[in-house]
């Protein structure tokens, strides 16, 4: 939300974030949102493209981004099995995706190659049967969203909120173009590898007849539908109460509205569903995360782990009074510290904003909710404020760790977090803003620097702080202390900083603690243990990196 447009990750869009979608969501097992859920919802569009019959994949990676690094430690091999397979993201079957694979008769190798990829997380992905083959040019933006940018070598621009119909032709493909005149949005003609088709967005799921019709057209080889893939689906009027900060802010002196109410206004407007809806689904998260604290509490295991079970010792120390007293960081500590355990054990989590970031925004909320003795309805409310925030950082910038570093995931997740425990407090919008942003200040420069590619260490510490940094600055805005910057400008400088650091330092492991002595005898310890995890392959392509 900014005067002068928007600007996400990949390119220019001017569709509004939404609080589920781009921000808080999805559910999902770890390590990562950006590898694992985003390559899931790759998965699902390539199953599609395929017509559910897919027998080879090969996924190719540009050499100077972040993936040949850390494709297979933070799950994008996982994520992307478990879409060609029709899993969700937080299926248990996701653990065993080797195996189901096998299962299936599907074969998926991966290639590195100098593509000159601008996006850092571009996978380039060809799917084959014994019948056609197709290729997918996708990339991951942060927090699990995507963007399909090529099908077939034809230009495309796919978000997974539509209904997406692909009508492939054998001949001319203008005469059917002109037929579906009247459809709106209306259809594009695409020039692919393979020869024309047409693309056909839509906001409902086409029905029986409709399909049958287009099938009926002189000329129609065959037919592909791509469902949506996130779960608020892009309404056919879509409208929001505010278009930038200002105007939000303006609203809520005018109406008297706290972050929370504005954030369901906004969210019922941007998905076209009732305000009563939002909320419960709100709730439904929150008590996904109670879960996850109370599994991560009780101790979680896995094999292919920097951190051990420490969340529950911190309870304990806490308890028997060999902590200091912290008031409700001890409660807040092992909170996060259990989230981020239970995605390294590859339990559900919360995207909010990112996996890597899953500990800070909900650790700090419910720690505090349940310190207060709040229900889970003002734990909810707390979030969707949160929720509100993170569209401004979402429209304005990025929460890909690869393009920002670690301020846009943990940085982002404690300016969250301020907001969400300011409304918690009852503080008015203007106050969780100026929590927010000097959480944010102080936040500018995080690197992402994973040791041994793990989204672990220093990650937790990372978390921890975050959280400790948006209650310190949550009770400094209550108090009245002038942040000076305001959130936007703050949101702007991040991403100024964020794109100007070297690319070593942005979740790639070449650079920060990554690279220590200490990191990299870790890191030669757990591959030699062969945990799942293989040395990508450096070089080109077997088609000399020139395709998909």
């Amino acid at each position: 939300m900014q005067d002068s447009g928007t600007k996400p990750s990949g390119r220019f869009t001017d569709i509004p974030p939404s609080i589920f979608n781009d921000v808080i969501g999805p559910v999902m097992r770890g390590p990562s949102s950006s590898h694992n859920a985003a390559a899931l919802r790759m998965g699902k569009i390539a199953r599609a493209l395929m017509n559910n019959n897919t027998t080879k994949v090969l996924v190719a990676f540009d050499t100077s981004g972040s993936l040949p690094f850390t494709h297979t430690s933070q799950g994008s091999d996982m994520g992307l099995a478990g879409g060609l397979l029709g899993f969700e993201a937080d299926d248990s079957r996701l653990l065993n995706y080797e195996e189901e694979l096998d299962r299936k008769g599907i074969t998926v190798q991966y290639h590195t190659g100098d593509f000159g990829d601008p996006h850092p997380n571009t996978y380039r992905i060809t799917i084959e049967n014994n019948e056609e083959t197709h290729s997918m040019i996708a990339l991951s933006t942060g927090g699990g969203m995507l963007e399909v940018i090529d099908i077939d070598g034809a230009e495309v621009f796919i978000q997974g909120d539509l209904f997406v119909t692909l009508v492939y032709c054998d001949g001319d493909a203008k005469p059917i173009l002109e037929k579906l005149g009247s459809v709106h949005p209306p259809p594009s003609l695409k020039s692919g590898r393979h020869g024309p088709f047409v693309e056909i967005l839509s906001h409902e799921a086409p029905g029986a007849d409709e399909i049958d019709a287009l099938a009926a057209m002189t000329g129609v080889q065959y037919i592909r539908n791509l469902p949506p893939v996130l779960p608020i689906h892009r309404p056919r009027h879509l409208k929001i109460p505010f278009q930038t900060l200002t105007e939000m802010a303006a609203l809520a002196r005018e109406k008297h509205l706290n972050l929370d109410a504005l954030a369901l206004l906004y969210e019922s407007q941007r998905g076209d569903i009732p305000e009563k809806a939002v909320l419960q689904r709100m709730v439904e998260i929150v008590r996904v995360l109670r879960s996850s604290i109370k599994i991560g509490l009780a101790g979680t295991d896995h094999e292919d782990r920097i951190l051990g079970y420490q969340s529950g010792a911190y309870l304990e120390a806490s308890r028997s009074k060999r902590l200091m007293d912290l008031g409700v960081m001890n409660r807040v500590v092992p909170y996060v510290a259990s989230l981020m355990e239970v995605k390294s054990a590859l339990g559900v989590i919360v995207a909010a904003p990112t996996a890597g970031s899953c500990g800070c925004l909900p650790g700090a909320v419910l720690g505090a909710a349940d310190t207060m003795e709040m229900d889970d309805e003002a734990a909810a409310r707390a979030m969707l404020a949160a929720g509100m925030i993170g569209v401004l950082i979402t429209r304005l910038s990025t929460f890909a760790a690869e393009v920002g570093g670690c301020q846009v995931e943990c940085g982002a997740g404690s300016a969250m977090a301020a907001a969400g425990l300011a409304t918690l407090m009852e503080g008015t919008t203007d106050v969780a803003l100026c929590a927010a942003s000097m959480a944010l200040q102080n936040s500018l420069g995080m690197i992402c620097d994973p040791v041994a590619s793990r989204v672990e260490v220093p990650c937790l510490g990372k978390n921890t702080m975050a959280a400790a940094n948006a209650m310190t600055c949550a009770n400094m805005a209550m108090a009245g202390f002038d942040p000076v910057i305001p959130l936007e400008e703050v949101i702007h400088t991040m991403d100024r900083v964020g794109r100007s650091l070297p690319r070593e330092l942005k979740c790639t492991a070449l650079g920060g603690l990554s690279i220590t002595p200490a990191a990299k005898a870790l890191e030669r310890d757990l591959n030699h243990r062969g945990q799942h995890h293989r040395t990508p392959e450096v070089g080109t392509t077997e088609d000399g990196g020139q395709r998909p």
